[in-house]
């Protein structure tokens, strides 16, 4: 059976996201959330924020937030969900606490 190009993203942000430490954790579950539940603001403030020039390069977690974006953007809702679904295999409190944040986002706007 072949793996789509698709399943392979979501396996690899899965395998990433085990060895995350806490932190890397937290602000992936901020731009999980952000992705899902869109806050209504200027679109510029936010591509302003992104802007910010360093001396050094990337972390290897910064690169892996960046291809996780890109991968994202392009994956179907049912891509998305089947993402959620393998998180949960991972780290099913993660997932149980970005639900009823994504719930209470979209039920409040």
């Amino acid at each position: 059976m072949s793996t789509s190009c698709v399943e392979k993203e979501i396996q690899t942000v899965a395998h990433w996201f085990q060895c995350w430490s806490p932190m890397q954790k937290e602000d992936f579950y901020k731009d999980l959330v952000e992705k899902a539940a869109p806050p209504q603001v200027d679109a510029l403030f936010d591509a302003m924020k992104t802007l910010n020039v360093q001396d050094r390069p990337p972390s290897i977690f910064q690169c892996q937030l960046k291809l996780f974006t890109q991968w994202f953007g392009g994956w179907t809702q049912q891509d998305r969900n089947s993402f959620v679904i393998k998180l949960a295999e991972v780290d099913a409190l993660f997932v149980q606490r970005f639900n009823e944040e994504v719930a209470s986002l979209q039920g409040s706007s």
